[in-house]
């Protein structure tokens, strides 16, 4: 048995408000306990999307009642509200009560998007720089940000990185001294565009024109960014060293919605994300200290997160098991890593100084769960 300290997941999406069908607070934070992550940075393109006082407020009052976990709140970007209008006050009035600010620069799940650079300039200009801003944005439009980075001399975070061009482009402006950090998520890491679909997959798929050709898809292979080549999987291991944090992207949606016409892209991950990393360990892929640094000690600097006292997940790391959807607990019931073997089980979560789950089990209420922003 070996101790770790609490894992932090900087990219959740939890789906509360609105989705409640798909995840919610209670559902998020007990799958995030069961996968050794005592504190869990909530994205905010729920409906109604994060995006002032008011919506930060309907988000952290569920969190509030139901989250076993600790947590915080980000907000939204929009195009009306940096400086505020008759009706809105400036979103840098709110910035001490958020995880930070996200910017979805390109193709989502939801209602934020920003696609005119103009837009992003007041919120580059008016969010205070010791608060994170977080971009969704791939490849040119990833560079974009960069620019904008050096240009109003202020750290970004790059969410989920999947290419062999963002890992060195990235690489190429932390040596130019530019303040940009980034992470990855286990399934950029682990699967390619052309790894077998899970298991319980209908065989029936869809065609999606992608890049001028008819290329098959099938709905529970739908994330963004896409899955890549195994060249560019490779090119993420090989700069390990550039990738500041492991995230999970978190993205619950029901099998029902996955294998519909138009299934939504995202993949469920809180409870798949350390089994996967300490099975990269026993295979001298990744060590210890590689899950700490990028699980734990760059989320609390990046993102300016306090320590949690008394806290620790006491890990097997000899047990081998394989991964099914139905020992989970996030509410969409399905995994893309159905059957996977893997090595190192969570059995014990201590949450400042309180047993919160043990031999698979939630065993703190709800509410529990501290708002690390107040």
């Amino acid at each position: 048995m070996i101790r770790l300290p609490g894992l932090i997941d900087p990219h959740v999406h939890v789906r509360e408000p609105g989705q409640t069908h798909k995840e919610d607070w209670d559902t998020a934070t007990s799958a995030a306990l069961a996968g050794g992550v005592t504190m869990i940075l909530a994205m905010p393109n729920t409906k109604p999307p994060i995006f002032d006082r008011s919506t930060l407020e309907l988000a952290l009052e569920a969190a509030r009642k139901k989250a076993h976990c600790d947590y915080a709140q980000f907000v939204g970007a929009g195009p009306n509200n940096a400086v505020g209008d008759g009706s809105r006050r400036p979103l840098h009035e709110i910035a001490s009560k958020a995880a930070g600010l996200k910017m979805y620069l390109d193709s989502t799940f939801g209602e934020l998007r920003l696609d005119d650079m103009t837009l992003w300039m007041p919120h580059f200009e008016k969010f205070p720089k010791n608060f994170p801003i977080v971009l969704h944005a791939e490849s040119r439009t990833m560079a974009a940000g960069i620019l904008f980075a050096a240009i109003y001399d202020r750290p970004v975070h790059i969410a989920h990185i999947s290419l062999k061009e963002d890992v060195l482009l990235i690489k190429a402006a932390k040596e130019k001294g530019i303040k940009v950090t980034c992470e990855v998520c286990p399934h950029h890491l682990f699967l390619t565009a052309d790894s077998p679909l899970p298991q319980g997959d209908r065989e029936a798929s869809r065609s999606e024109a992608q890049g001028g050709l008819g290329v098959m898809v099938n709905g529970r292979r739908e994330v963004r960014p896409r899955l890549a080549t195994q060249q560019d999987v490779d090119a993420l291991w090989s700069n390990i060293d550039v990738i500041d944090c492991f995230a999970t992207d978190h993205a619950p949606h029901t099998l029902a919605e996955k294998d519909s016409e138009d299934p939504p892209p995202g993949f469920p991950g809180l409870e798949t994300l350390l089994p996967l990393l300490l099975t990269a360990v026993s295979e001298k892929r990744l060590t210890i200290d590689d899950i700490i640094r990028r699980s734990v000690i760059n989320p609390r600097r990046i993102f300016n997160l306090p320590e949690q006292p008394e806290t620790w997940v006491e890990v097997d790391e000899n047990a081998e098991y394989e991964i099914h959807a139905a020992d989970q607990f996030t509410r969409c019931g399905w995994t893309p890593f159905e059957g996977w073997k893997v090595k190192g089980k969570v059995k014990k979560v201590i949450l400042r100084g309180q047993t919160a789950f043990e031999d698979g089990k939630i065993v703190v209420e709800q509410g529990y769960g501290k708002n690390v922003r107040e």
